[in-house]
């Protein structure tokens, strides 16, 4: 399971529209290593600028990879997240996330991170099994 849902929040899904905020705080609770992450990230973009803040540290245990592959591999996840923190998020290695302000001046940059080009140059032997 992807995620901790409450009763209230699972009730609210099958009567209708769930209320985003809500969601996301069932994201921040179910998968807090993941939230850290992205957080912290966009902290740092925040705080120090640039083209964009990532994360070059694999995480400490399958349990944390696991997170951050479910919090960026479901679209509804991943874009919930996207909204709540204005950023776009991207992602490589099952542990480079990269947050990228939302501005059209980052375009270029996002598409050189998640091009096949900067897939391959972001290999190496140590991830292989990541």
């Amino acid at each position: 399971m992807s995620l901790d849902v409450s009763p209230a929040l699972l009730e609210q899904a099958e009567r209708g529209e769930v209320d985003e905020a809500e969601f996301v705080d069932c994201v921040r609770t179910s998968l807090p290593y993941a939230w850290e992450m992205i957080s912290s990230l966009v902290a740092r973009l925040r705080i120090d600028g640039g083209e964009f803040a990532d994360n070059q540290t694999p995480p400490p245990d399958e349990q944390a990879r696991g997170q951050l592959l479910r919090a960026l591999a479901s679209d509804a996840i991943r874009g919930a997240l996207e909204r709540h923190f204005g950023v776009r998020l991207a992602f490589q290695n099952c542990h480079r996330v990269a947050v990228f302000p939302l501005a059209p001046e980052a375009d270029e940059r996002l598409a050189r991170f998640t091009s096949i080009r900067g897939q391959l140059l972001n290999q190496s032997p140590e991830l292989r099994d990541c």
